[in-house]
């Protein structure tokens, strides 16, 4: 592991639930760089900024998992450090610049420093989330995966209208019933594969539940609305009462390969 003054860390956060099927994932969880990097030499203001990590997302995990009483495995580490939410031979796994700001920590990074992140960050990561998939598969137990995430609502001038979004590639099996009960509720604007297309190679779910046949979705919720506690409290009640209704469906209790 990398030199750290928290001689106690470790680049992802588990909590444990036996008893349940859920998996919740949070792949940009944390703006945490550890202090051997300096920062990656990004200005103090920028830190904050969701180039670094998913604002509010890591709250709205913890919450829903607390409600849910599910599993959660969160990164611990900044998505500019290493991006665990890519393929290893993805072109933005560490990004040189994001929304027009060079990260100067990135640059000019030889072979060595690349795989000193991907062996002591990436990697450890993955194989949390592996382990615990193995865990609930050796108990026949077939897992619902749920990534979340959260989008800007303004991206290089253009507004994004939507409060959540549904991502998905090929299984429909948890995504369709969760937009049906959404749109029901007439409360929220739903995106469908927006901003981003959930069909990305290599990412975390094509990786753990696609590749393997496992229900799962992405959720991206909007910063504005998860910036602070309550609002993230607010959101994770909400979806609580939603996939709290979605577990029991038939659909979701094989793998699909």
């Amino acid at each position: 592991m990398p030199h750290n003054k928290n001689l106690n860390y470790q680049p992802f956060q588990v909590i444990e639930n036996h008893d349940s099927r859920v998996l919740l994932l949070c792949d940009h969880a944390s703006n945490h760089i550890p202090y051997i990097y300096n920062n990656l030499n990004i200005s103090d203001e920028n830190l904050s900024r969701h180039i670094v990590y998913d604002i509010g997302s890591k709250g709205v995990t913890i919450s829903l998992a607390n409600l849910l009483k599910s599993n959660a495995i969160l990164s611990n580490f900044s998505r500019l450090l290493i991006d665990p939410n890519r393929a290893l031979n993805d072109p933005t796994l560490i990004m040189k610049i994001s929304d027009n700001y060079i990260i100067p920590g990135n640059l000019n990074l030889d072979n060595n420093k690349c795989l000193n992140r991907i062996n002591n960050f990436y990697k450890p990561y993955h194989e949390a989330v592996k382990k615990k998939i193995n865990d609930l598969l050796s108990r026949n137990v077939v897992p619902i995966i749920i990534s979340m995430h959260s989008f800007t609502p303004i991206f290089r001038g253009i507004e994004r209208p939507w409060h959540i979004s549904i991502l998905w590639d090929q299984d429909t099996r948890f995504s369709g019933p969760l937009i049906d009960f959404l749109e029901s509720d007439n409360e929220y604007i739903i995106g469908k594969n927006e901003p981003y297309s959930g069909s990305l190679k290599g990412d975390t779910l094509y990786r753990h539940a696609s590749l393997n046949g496992i229900p799962h979705v992405l959720i991206e919720i909007r910063q504005d609305l998860i910036s602070d506690a309550e609002g993230q409290q607010k959101w994770a009640l909400y979806l609580n009462k939603i996939i709290s209704r979605l577990l029991d469906l038939n659909g979701l209790n094989y793998i699909d390969v």
